[in-house]
């Protein structure tokens, strides 16, 4: 499958081009022009009768013949989201995966979140529940899953009978290609499914476009708050924000330390801390506090940091570029300079490459935490002295996508699901790694309450309601002579 890969940077570049490069060798990948949002909604648009108008079951097919393409082209794909991520060859081959899983888990969800009902009445006719898509669909996607975070929005949208235009991040477009790709090689329309390259100028103008009937963001809270507000006065157009939290991970009274610090690392180091289910803060019971850190330290000083194809595999890659790593490292240092102390220091091991060491900082006598996601892999620790104390501080954020105990008896846990605000609750396992099976989202800051993954059909199609006869039948009574 051929792609527009550049193994060297050119001098010859456009003001209008879009560049991505290698994180872990700095090397230019991928260029092309910025895309024409008019002629894609256009199209989009021309092709949506045809597609609606197609059956359900053909348009299953067309899934499933996409995920046997990517099936064909997984070891490739896998690479190509490794070169533009940095992340380890050994999660972007799960990331490949979950494309393909996705579309047996929307066939399942489509069949039971919008599937059809009817109710015959002898005199009263047929009353009947059945779904339309809503048009042409916007979805923009992230960069820490480029594939299947996009994908977890296509798939449903197609099913529905929905075109779409993805709007990849504008840092990893070439792995965006290649999904599009996929599906046109399984044989769905080049108009049904577009691909859109571009900036920030061109998401902007993709949802305020007149034309576009839905927009399915994943992304950061900013963008996703501004893209709120641009819609605000268009109740038409449906909105699914799927944006970040400040996850808490409480740890109680548990003497397993040593699987405790292995779930606390998942939670917070996976994906070099760029998802946003990683945990961001660690509530931990006072009289635990110096056997934890001890443990966790330990296990965090043996995470092997490299790149994406290196033998042994690195737990984690880089984040996604330097911009991104500075962040960290100052956020780090913000930190520290309003009062955290630092447990592990976060460094820059190849201070021209986004590599960054895990940050662990206790900030817990800082007078103002700062209510943000950040996104990589910095810790901050907090202590707290009753279970009270750990869910008030858990709840301490506008954010509320996912939260999770570690240790604990069944009455605390039960206790802690009650009261903690957050769309994925979890028991003795990671904040993050949550199922597509399982409906995905958060409240507050984290999304708009419409979850994604399983739920996702809910937003890709609109229920209609219907009573029918096949003759007019009526009488009138009451009120007249």
């Amino acid at each position: 499958m051929a792609i527009r890969i550049f193994e060297s940077a050119s001098n010859d570049v456009s003001e209008n081009a879009i560049i991505s490069f290698e994180p872990a060798t700095g090397k230019e990948l991928w260029r092309a022009e910025c895309g024409d949002v008019e002629l894609a909604v256009s199209n989009a648009r021309q092709a949506w009768p045809q597609w609606a108008a197609t059956s359900a079951t053909t348009r299953i097919e067309l899934m499933r013949r996409f995920a046997n393409e990517v099936r064909k082209q997984e070891e490739p794909f896998a690479e190509l989201i490794a070169r533009e991520t940095g992340k380890p060859l050994w999660e972007t081959r799960t990331e490949v995966s979950a494309v393909i899983g996705k579309v047996d888990i929307s066939v399942t969800a489509y069949a039971e979140r919008t599937g059809q009902r009817k109710l015959d009445s002898a005199l009263q006719g047929t009353a009947a529940l059945r779904h339309k898509p809503h048009g042409v669909m916007a979805v923009l996607g992230p960069y820490n899953f480029p594939a299947h975070l996009p994908n977890g929005h296509i798939v449903p949208a197609l099913i529905a009978g929905n075109t779409v235009i993805l709007k990849p991040s504008e840092k990893t477009p070439a792995v965006a290609e290649f999904l599009v790709k996929c599906f046109h090689t399984a044989g769905v329309p080049k108009d049904v499914l577009q691909l859109l390259i571009g900036g920030p100028d061109e998401g902007k103008a993709l949802v305020a476009h007149d034309d576009i009937d839905g927009v399915l963001f994943t992304g950061s809270a900013n963008a996703g708050i501004a893209i709120n507000k641009a819609l605000a006065e268009n109740p038409g157009k449906i909105v699914a924000l799927e944006m970040g939290g400040n996850n808490p991970l409480v740890l109680w009274d548990t003497p397993k330390l040593n699987d405790a610090a292995a779930l606390i690392v998942q939670s917070a180091f996976t994906t070099a801390g760029q998802r946003c289910t990683a945990a961001r803060r660690l509530i931990v019971k006072s009289s635990m506090y110096d056997a934890t850190i001890e443990t966790l330290t330990r296990l965090t000083e043996r995470i092997i940091i490299g790149a994406p194809f290196d033998d042994p595999q690195p737990f984690m890659g880089t984040v996604i570029d330097e911009h991104a790593a500075d962040q960290l490292t100052e956020a780090y240092l913000g930190l520290m300079s309003d009062g955290g102390k630092p447990i592990t220091h976060m460094r820059r091991p190849h201070g021209d490459l986004p590599f960054v060491t895990p940050g662990i900082i206790d900030t817990t006598a800082m007078t103002s935490r700062p209510d943000a996601e950040i996104f990589g892999p910095l810790l901050q620790v907090i202590r707290v002295d009753d279970f009270d104390e750990a869910i008030a501080e858990a709840n301490n954020t506008r954010f509320g996508l996912s939260a999770s105990l570690v240790g604990g008896s069944p009455k605390d846990y039960s206790r802690f699901w009650a009261n903690i605000r957050a769309g994925i609750v979890n028991w003795n396992r990671p904040t993050n790694g949550a199922s597509s099976a399982a409906p995905f989202g958060g409240i507050g800051l984290s999304g708009n309450h419409r979850p994604a993954a399983f739920y996702a059909a809910d937003y890709c199609a609109y229920p209609v309601a219907s009573t029918e006869m096949e003759q007019p039948r009526a009488s009138v009574g009451v009120g007249f002579n």
